[in-house]
């Protein structure tokens, strides 16, 4: 029971962080879309003429995605953690081998989505500094940051609130990566339960024989 237990509190743990993972990410996001009038810079471009301004932008569709993956992941991980805490003061009983198996492709497919969204922005982060630094309004793209920017953009922690992001995301995908190694095990000791013998059950050499 006690490794049980002990199995319980980590399933609990990686469900709290990643769901604080998922808020932050999202969160994150959306201040920065939020700092440029709702678009999204994500593989953006920018001109500096004095001031920076944003000369295009990616469809706002795009951060949407980010956000509501990222957002859904945080929901699922909520409930997980809330059921988790019930099951344990209740006693549901251990989950059969085929809710472990179901539990397990729904993280990989959990997973699938996270990294791409991870992808995306390291990927449009890297592109959008990339054309900050081209246009020669900072040595930085953290520095960018603090130049001014033509209104009504104000765009004072675009830098940071995307790192925040990116940040979150990669840290979310390493705790689902753990619940889906978590899941893995659980899956394989229950197998090898189930096909390990019973000291209950007798031997299948010693019968009543037939004559005498």
């Amino acid at each position: 029971m006690a490794q049980l237990s002990g199995l319980l509190l980590i399933e609990l743990a990686l469900h709290a962080a990643a769901f604080l993972c998922g808020i932050i990410c999202a969160s994150a996001l959306t201040v920065t879309q939020g700092e440029f009038g709702g678009q999204c810079i994500l593989y953006g471009s920018v001109v500096y003429n004095g001031t920076l301004n944003l000369s295009s932008s990616s469809p706002v569709s795009l951060c949407y995605f980010v956000a509501v993956i990222s957002s859904l992941a945080a929901i699922f991980c909520f409930l997980a953690f809330l059921y988790g805490i019930y099951s344990s003061c209740f006693g549901e009983g251990e989950p059969e081998r085929i809710w472990l198996r179901g539990s397990m492709v729904l993280v990989a497919v959990v997973l699938f989505f996270l990294l791409i969204s991870a992808c995306i922005l390291r990927v449009g982060m890297d592109s959008f500094c990339a054309s900050v630094l081209k246009s020669a309004a900072a040595p930085s793209c953290q520095e960018a940051q603090h130049r001014p920017w033509v209104p009504p953009y104000q765009a004072g922690r675009f830098y940071d609130n995307l790192y925040t992001a990116e940040a979150a995301a990669w840290v979310n995908f390493f705790f689902w990566c753990m619940l889906l190694l978590r899941l893995f095990v659980e899956c394989m000791s229950k197998t090898s339960s189930r096909l390990s013998p019973r000291s209950d059950q007798p031997w299948s050499g010693e019968r009543t024989p037939i004559i005498g």
